[in-house]
């Protein structure tokens, strides 16, 4: 059995590290009220924009155009959304997991567009290309850094470098359930983008009506998709940030109550080492005045 200063000592550590975690956990809980109400106010918006420019795209008919066709490069680019920190449970891991474990990216072939820096560094650790670091925008998202992002594989889209552009990142759901999702973002075709809710009123003769671009085609789809893009990419930080901390909320719980569970059994130890200790000292001194009597 373990002296009673070692049980003292242990207990003392695990006290300190609950008082950490138990503060961690509260910084998470304020931060993800935050960004938990910009994830609600903003999800509408995304789920229209990406239903809207699915129905568009699946009436468009046969269209010749950068943005709808696959390039003749077999190369892909993954935006990969994680954290700065850890101390978040499975959170990156399950993110990265998405690419690993997913036989169309393999290191030869996958070039990682890294938005934090967890997901960069795995991502370099078993030798995958990061060619630019966006991690900064996970301190604060805002537009501009999704716009950012989204000229950056754009313009290499466009130039053939990349044949076909996704986004790994995480769905918050509620506090408690977080969703790792891969998204193609291009090239764009009716069947990739697939509106979630159909309109039940439209008529057969409307789904078969073919969409009227003005002006040309082109410069629609020049000014609308890019939008698109940057407004997904804006999504995905987003819900990422706000499932951070609904992990990172959830992880410093779970580690609170294991440190206050094993500071109520180091408890029970201490007083039992201390009771054994009283009774050894009682018995040798009651048998040391019956060996002088």
């Amino acid at each position: 059995m373990a002296s009673m200063r070692d049980i003292k000592r242990r207990k003392e550590s695990v006290q300190s590290t609950g008082q950490i975690t138990k503060a961690m956990k509260l910084v998470s809980s304020v931060k993800l009220q935050k960004a938990k109400l910009g994830a609600e106010v903003s999800k509408p918006y995304f789920d229209t924009m990406y239903n809207t420019v699915a129905g568009m795209i699946a009436k468009s008919g046969q269209m010749s155009h950068p943005f709808l066709q696959k390039s003749r490069s077999d190369r892909k680019a993954v935006i990969l959304i994680t954290s700065n920190r850890g101390l978040a449970g499975g959170y990156n891991s399950n993110v990265v997991k998405l690419i690993t474990k997913d036989e169309r990216f393999s290191t030869e072939n996958t070039v990682i567009y890294a938005v934090g820096s967890k997901g960069r560094d795995s991502m370099a650790r078993v030798g995958y290309e990061v060619a630019k670091d966006y991690s900064e925008a996970m301190n604060e998202p805002i537009y501009s850094d999704a716009t950012l992002i989204g000229k950056e594989v754009l313009s290499r889209f466009v130039k053939g470098e990349i044949g076909e552009i996704y986004l790994a990142y995480t769905i918050f759901k509620n506090t408690v359930v977080q969703i790792p999702t891969l998204t193609k973002l291009l090239p764009i075709n009716a069947e990739d983008i697939v509106s979630e809710e159909e309109d039940i009123s439209e008529s057969p003769i409307d789904k078969l009506t073919l969409m009227n671009y003005e002006p040309e085609p082109e410069e629609a789809l020049n000014a609308i998709i890019p939008k698109y893009i940057n407004s997904l990419i804006f999504g995905g930080l987003v819900e990422s940030h706000a499932s951070e901390n609904g992990a990172r909320m959830q992880a410093m719980d779970s580690a609170t109550s294991n440190a206050e569970e094993m500071i109520s059994d180091l408890s029970l130890k201490y007083n039992r080492a201390r009771q054994a200790s009283i009774t050894q000292e009682l018995t040798e001194i009651i048998a040391g005045a019956s060996a002088i009597s």
